[in-house]
């Protein structure tokens, strides 16, 4: 017990600058659907946000595209915030919500599995080489700044070559999350199986889901839901800050990616009338894994004050995300979403519908696209990759 209470106190010792960096206030600080109050348990509010992983500009990692930049920065701090939203979703996939980071202490296999996915090497499934040759199909070169939904139709492409996390990531239309198209995704059968074994593979579920029987969510496949908005013209509208505010208190929170124009920042929580954000706008060096396969992670956790920003500075072109591991979770989000934004708002920030607007092209899950050749064999320059396109260097994790 002393040298958990020991680690404990260590740990708080060394994020002791955050102490001096809140204000005494009776309001809770809210931080991806987890409360917590300043006045009792400010410790345990610190090491929830230092636990979550934070990528940053990198320097010295190999030329993305072989002749392409070996850093980041001033151009990567999107893809960073992408990266770390889906990073969120992946620990809370294998290792809760709860789970808690301490330095120097021994963590799952997982946890180095999860960070191995985002070093900044090509053959990593969402690392930066990844992202920004994905992002030459979504019409930028690489080291144009992305906007948070291109952050996200890039994050939905790459899933579909990860194996072992296996998500659903499923990114809005027009502002509209469609329950049936979700549903229809997230019960899609492995693929190479026969029409006749999906139809009675949703059959089934849906009788194990209105029986409610004991293991009924075994055939969710993981969602990782991005809604990106637009919550105003040049500003954010005042009137859909407290909907804003109220997805960081739902149990699915995955945060908001946001920020200013072309300064991109990670939000995970608020207090008051302000957000708190990770920021990746700092440059550190490239890390690779080690040869037993664990990482050396202490640069991927924030241990600095966090930042705060007045929500109506924020820029109002923004991604939220969610993550519901069990299609119960999915069923818990829709009935929060109706009752405290929808029901709540004279308008809208998004809507939730549950059929396929018929007016709509017809919903088809995304698979996994056959790739006969690799980007990198093929380039000699940067202007070959942006002709390829989509044709590059895809690998599973």
């Amino acid at each position: 017990m002393e040298s958990v209470l020991s680690r404990y106190e260590n740990q708080i010792t060394i994020l002791s600058d955050y102490l001096e960096e809140f204000p005494e206030t009776d309001e809770p600080v809210w931080i991806l659907g987890r409360q917590h109050h300043l006045n009792t348990d400010k410790s345990k509010l610190l090491l929830d946000i230092s636990a979550r992983l934070w990528f940053t500009y990198r320097r010295k990692f190999s030329p993305i595209g072989g002749t392409g930049p070996s850093s980041d920065a001033g151009w990567g701090c999107m893809l960073r915030c992408g990266q770390m939203m889906l990073a969120q979703a992946l620990i809370c996939r294998h290792l809760g919500r709860d789970w808690q980071w301490e330095k120097h202490k021994k963590q799952p296999e997982e946890y180095h599995r999860i960070l191995r996915c985002f070093l900044d090497r090509k053959d990593c499934c969402y690392s930066i080489h990844q992202m920004a040759q994905m992002g030459v199909g979504e019409g930028k070169s690489i080291g144009e700044w992305f906007g948070p939904n291109t952050v996200a139709q890039v994050l939905k492409k790459l899933a579909l070559f990860d194996e072992w996390n296996s998500l659903a990531v499923y990114v809005s239309m027009d502002n509209t999350v469609v329950i049936e198209d979700i549903k229809k995704m997230c019960w899609s059968p492995p693929q190479g199986s026969s029409t006749a074994h999906s139809t009675a593979h949703l059959h089934r579920s849906a009788l194990g889901r209105n029986k409610n029987t004991a293991g009924f969510c075994t055939g969710w496949k993981p969602l990782l839901l991005i809604i990106p908005l637009r919550l105003g013209i040049n500003h954010i509208n005042p009137v859909y800050i407290d909907a804003f505010k109220e997805c960081f208190k739902m149990p699915q929170s995955l945060g908001a990616l946001g920020g200013k124009p072309n300064n991109a920042y990670y939000f995970i929580g608020f207090l008051g009338n302000e957000l708190i954000y990770l920021d990746p706008h700092t440059t550190q060096s490239f890390v690779d894994s080690e040869e037993n396969g664990t990482v050396d992670d202490e640069s991927f956790h924030c241990q600095q004050a966090p930042h705060r920003m007045k929500i109506m500075n924020l820029d109002p072109s923004v991604a939220l995300g969610f993550f519901c591991k069990e299609e119960c979770d999915f069923d818990n989000w829709c009935s929060l979403v109706q009752k405290e934004i929808l029901k709540q708002q004279s308008l809208r920030m998004f809507e939730l519908v549950q059929k396929h607007p018929p007016h709509w092209p017809p919903f088809v899950p995304p698979s996994k696209p056959e790739v006969t050749t690799t980007g990198a064999e093929l380039i000699e320059s940067t202007d070959k990759l942006f002709e390829l396109e989509e044709e590059f260097e895809i690998l599973t994790v």
